[in-house]
């Protein structure tokens, strides 16, 4: 029978908590109601949910970018307007779509509950509060600013997810345009090619050479082709296991950095993202040191992680935060300068989120620029490769009807 984890108010005004057992939602609230509690919140066991549990109670659970978007503008809205934390998150916790994110966030309300800080209830799920989260709710809580902090980390979320977006966009048309033009040189050669091969077998001609290599490659394809898709299953997980090495993870990195066409937007949205969570943690009172230790682990590329972690450093010692970044070929110039300038003027903060303004939109006019370049250069591509096949295949069928056309 399922149990359901309760929380109500006796008749008497007392905080009561427990499970009670059940044979629907309904019929435990029911029985609680006839012990006149008045019921606050009622769910079912987390352990009959289907999420699993780890050491510490920690829960994992699968929350987009939208659902934490959601959550803390929500969570925002209603502790500048007056309700208690431990009440808001229970509203959440019982509102929430995503289940196993209404299960992390009661976890979260029975830590809060027992006497622990929501900093602290937040940190027993990294898997889903990042530690940018968890510091800066932190600093809000240290601040007396929660909903301040909640506001601006809303902002920084979304920001995120538009930068996200835009990556995404340039990279869909040419994955699904290489899939195509891959698909279709596939299937040619598999099931068309060999056809026509059959044919000329049959009429004993002489192939001209681009029709010979053609054939002869269709019938290696189809001969070996599951030897050849295993390979390739083969390469591609042993990419995957050498790109999660240390070693390998950093040079695919600096790989990404210096990729011909998409090497300018990786480095844009890096300095784009080092920009953005440097200023809103800093905007948010965490403190310097911190701040770093947060944008080193979340800078999503080691190369410039290496560099933060120089800077940290640096600024660890007592000097200053913009030399060891401008020793470093991920930062340009202009970045290096306006961070040395807020230092001095003590307008970093200021600095930073300029930076990161003007990558977001370098970001979206390469974009923009990218999508334009790639459509055509994959139009080319799959005419070339589809025409090449067509032809070597027709060409045999051009020189047969020369020969057979009557002579006048």
């Amino acid at each position: 029978m399922p149990v359901f984890r309760y929380s109500a108010r006796s008749s008497g005004g007392d905080n009561v908590t427990g499970t009670v057992n059940a044979p629907s939602q309904a019929e435990a609230l029911g029985q609680l109601r006839a012990q006149n509690l008045n019921v606050i919140s009622l769910r079912e066991e987390l352990r009959r949910r289907g999420f699993a549990l780890f050491g510490g109670g920690r829960l994992r659970a699968r929350v987009s970018i939208d659902d934490m978007v959601l959550f803390t503008r929500q969570l925002s809205t209603m502790i500048s307007a007056g309700i208690p934390l431990l009440e808001a998150l229970e509203i959440l916790a019982e509102q929430v779509d995503n289940q196993g994110f209404g299960a992390v966030i009661g976890a979260c309300v029975e830590k809060v509950r027992a006497g622990s800080d929501f900093s602290a209830a937040l940190g027993d799920h990294p898997g889903v509060f990042p530690s940018i989260y968890v510091n800066m709710i932190r600093a809000g809580e240290a601040s007396g600013q929660l909903d301040e902090i909640l506001n601006r980390l809303a902002e920084y979320q979304e920001a995120t997810a538009r930068l996200r977006r835009q990556i995404r966009a340039a990279m869909t048309y040419p994955t699904i345009s290489l899939t195509m033009i891959v698909s279709i040189a596939m299937f040619l050669m598999l099931f068309i090619v060999p056809k026509f091969k059959e044919i000329y077998d049959g009429l004993d001609v002489t192939l001209p050479r681009l029709t010979q290599f053609t054939m002869d490659t269709a019938m290696s394809l189809r001969t070996h082709f599951w030897e050849g898709f295993l390979g390739l299953v083969a390469v591609v997980v042993a990419f995957i296991l050498y790109a999660r090495t240390e070693f390998g993870g950093r040079q695919l990195d600096w790989v990404k950095l210096h990729l011909p066409v998409f090497g300018p937007l990786f480095r844009k949205v890096a300095l784009s993202r080092f920009s953005r969570t440097f200023a809103t943690l800093i905007r948010s009172g965490v403190p310097i040191l911190g701040a770093l230790d947060i944008v080193a682990g979340t800078a999503g590329n080691r190369i410039v992680s290496d560099a933060v972690i120089s800077a940290r450093e640096s600024v660890r010692q007592g000097e200053s935060l913009a030399k060891p970044l401008s020793e470093s070929p991920v930062f340009p110039p202009m970045v290096t300068r306006m961070i040395a300038i807020g230092e001095r003027s003590g307008a970093l903060e200021q600095l930073l989120l300029k930076i990161s303004q003007f990558y977001d939109e370098q970001v979206q006019a390469t974009v923009e620029s990218l999508t334009s370049l790639i459509e055509p250069i994959m139009i080319a591509t799959m005419g070339v490769i589809v025409g090449t096949i067509v032809l070597s295949v027709f060409l045999p069928i051009f020189k047969l009807q020369q020969i057979l056309q009557p002579k006048h």
